[in-house]
């Protein structure tokens, strides 16, 4: 029977432990059929997914994942303020059939807010696997509440799964929850204010207790050989490292041979669009305003941006998938911890050498407020791959063309980034973050099979696209500025002429020139377009110029240039304002302009001192 066209959507909440599988059951669930954004009244983005069952239409909201909804952090308050508003028609608590215990101290808490739960169990093939076995039947009873058992990786259990959720949603079946506080303690427990520890510890013995009455078998994981490599003290730093630099060199080399068919193509298309344009008789104002400006600045972009991108991400996402991750935090939380940050800070660096922006967004998978928000603020103090084809032509030109000697200086420069990075988060967490609230919670999930298909959806789709798409939103329209001012002349000189000219005390000050800060400031939409903004501007071309050869050589030394020259250029270009994407990407994940200013002005600061230093010697 085909419903109604007012048939109200039923709301379900999706609840659990990190590394319990939610995204898997969500994504099992929803298929295409998800998208992130803002809550009705929340202002942190969550995901949700649409699904259809018996002819009514289902709307998943997938909470951040937490451990628990008694503390102050960020997650918790979310997806505790979410439960207490009753928007739910039903909650959907995740559980993880090899950690039971763990798993049901949230459950717990859950039910002490909301009466309309389902338990789910998921990941029963692993427990069968290390031979435990869950009653699932006793379980329910236990606590009062509809349960269902699901291997969501392998879709076994989807249907028991949306079957009790409807039955719930719609009144079909009744739960009784288990309330472990006294009506007094309720009152508070779930405003994450004022909570004692009797009420916490409360939740966890409850916890235990049924889990000891419902799971058979050996719960506690034994460490196997991988883990004893990956976590070593010596052998866990050596593979790290190993697979850094692998996932590093892949994303470096083999996004090159992509980069250039993607350039040709665009050259070969822009040539077609410029020959319409002349057939369309267009002014030349608009076809320069709409070619030479906004099509060749965002393709530029978009070559050099989008092939490492759909290398790094994929990669990276087979790590995550694989487990690996938390285990490199794990060895490094100890060193970053010194300096204020945690573990995971170093997995949001190595996102940032392939993309600032994607680093940014990839620091929530750090859980306390206070060593995310360093871990933002610093992040473009790694070079991504927008600098690396500028650092690399400088040092070829002027150090070396050595291949082995260039590698060799290019990672001396990579590893003042790292340790500039490590300075000043320490300097941060002393300072501006000094206040921000701070926990933190690593834990070490089994190793599971990756799944290649969903990690190649999510990384080139949702991560790949979506920041391809906010950098061309901003390349172009910056394309066609930049255009403008070239061409429009004041006083026989163009504007970007003046504006280079009005710099040149500050370029001087610094070791450079007015020209090479008027890119700077010209190529706050990209990195990429560093060089070739020196180039038009020492060239008064037209449009974006070409910035490979014996050409730029000669055109750099007749301007002027030294290695001193190239050795401050190298320093702020390493050291500077994040690009317009990263700074847009910066005041999405914090929501405020303010820590937006910061994380420009903490790279800017180190580099202008670090120019003025060398440019005095």
């Amino acid at each position: 029977m085909k419903p109604a066209e007012t048939e109200r959507e039923i709301v379900v909440a999706l609840v659990g432990n990190p590394n319990v599988g939610k995204s898997t059951l969500f994504n099992a669930l929803t298929g295409l059929h998800q998208h992130t954004g803002n809550w009705p009244g929340k202002t942190v983005e969550v995901a949700q997914g649409t699904y259809r069952y018996k002819g009514r239409s289902y709307v998943l909201v997938d909470l951040p994942g937490t451990y628990s909804l008694l503390s102050q952090s960020e997650e918790e308050r979310i997806a505790a303020e979410f439960l207490l508003s009753k928007k739910a028609d039903c909650t959907l608590i995740l559980g993880d059939a090899t950690c039971l215990a763990r798993n049901l101290t949230l459950a717990l808490q859950v039910m002490q807010m909301t009466d309309h739960c389902v338990l789910c169990v998921n990941l029963l093939d692993e427990a069968r696997r290390r031979h435990i076995d869950v009653d699932l039947r006793m379980l329910s009873n236990r606590l009062g509440v509809p349960v269902v058992g699901t291997s969501a990786s392998r879709g076994a259990g989807l249907d028991h799964v949306k079957e009790a959720i409807r039955n719930m949603a719609e009144g079909f079946s009744v739960s009784h929850p288990l309330h472990v506080l006294e009506e007094g303690e309720a009152a508070y427990a779930g405003t994450a204010e004022h909570v004692s520890d009797r009420v916490a510890t409360r939740f966890v013995h409850r916890a235990e207790e049924i889990a000891s009455a419902v799971v058979q078998g050996d719960v506690v994981p034994r460490m196997g050989w991988l883990d004893r490599i990956t976590l070593g003290r010596w052998s866990g730093r050596f593979l790290m490292v190993a697979l850094l630099l692998l996932v590093f060199w892949l994303t470096m080399f083999g996004a090159n041979i992509p980069s250039q068919w993607l350039e040709a193509a665009f050259a070969e298309l822009g040539t077609l669009l410029a020959r319409g344009a002349r057939e369309l008789s267009l002014p030349g104002w608009l076809s320069g305003i709409l070619l030479d400006g906004a099509y060749e600045t965002a393709t530029q972009v978009v070559a050099v941006m989008l092939p490492p991108m759909a290398i790094f991400f994929p990669l990276f996402s087979l790590l995550e998938d694989l487990g690996y991750l938390p285990r490199a935090a794990f060895l490094m939380d100890h060193s970053f911890a010194k300096c204020g940050g945690c573990g995971k800070q170093v997995l949001t660096m190595a996102m940032g050498f392939g993309c600032n922006a994607a680093g940014v967004t990839g620091c929530r998978i750090i859980a306390s407020p206070r060593e995310r928000l360093i871990a933002i603020l610093t992040n473009a103090l790694v070079p991504c791959n927008g600098r690396f084809p500028a650092m690399i032509v400088l040092i070829s030109l002027f150090f070396s063309q050595n291949g082995f000697l260039a590698a060799e200086i290019l990672t001396a420069f990579v590893l003042l980034s790292v340790w500039m990075t490590l300075m000043a988060s320490a300097v941060l967490s002393k300072t501006a973050v000094r206040k921000q609230s701070s926990h933190m919670v690593l834990e070490i999930p089994p190793f599971r099979k990756p799944r290649v298909g969903r990690i190649l959806l999510r990384s080139l789709l949702d991560r790949t696209a979506k920041i391809t798409a906010r950098a061309i939103s901003v390349a172009a329209p910056a394309g066609m500025v930049i255009w403008v001012l070239e061409h429009w002349e004041v006083g026989g000189a163009s504007v970007l002429a003046h504006v280079a000219a009005a710099l040149e005390p500050v370029g001087a000050f610094l070791g450079m020139s007015g020209v090479i800060l008027a890119a700077f400031l010209l190529s706050f939409p990209a990195n990429e377009l560093l060089l070739p903004m020196v180039v038009t501007l020492l060239n008064g071309a037209a449009h974006l110029a070409e910035e490979a050869g014996s050409g730029l050589a000669a055109l750099l030394f007749a301007n002027g240039w030294t290695w001193k020259t190239a050795l401050c250029t190298i320093l702020f270009l390493m050291f500077h304002w994040p690009c317009a994407t990263t700074c847009l990407t910066i005041r999405k994940e914090t929501g405020s302009w303010r820590w937006t200013l910061v994380a420009m002005a903490v790279p800017t600061t180190i580099g202008m001192a670090l120019c003025a230093l060398v440019a005095r010697i």
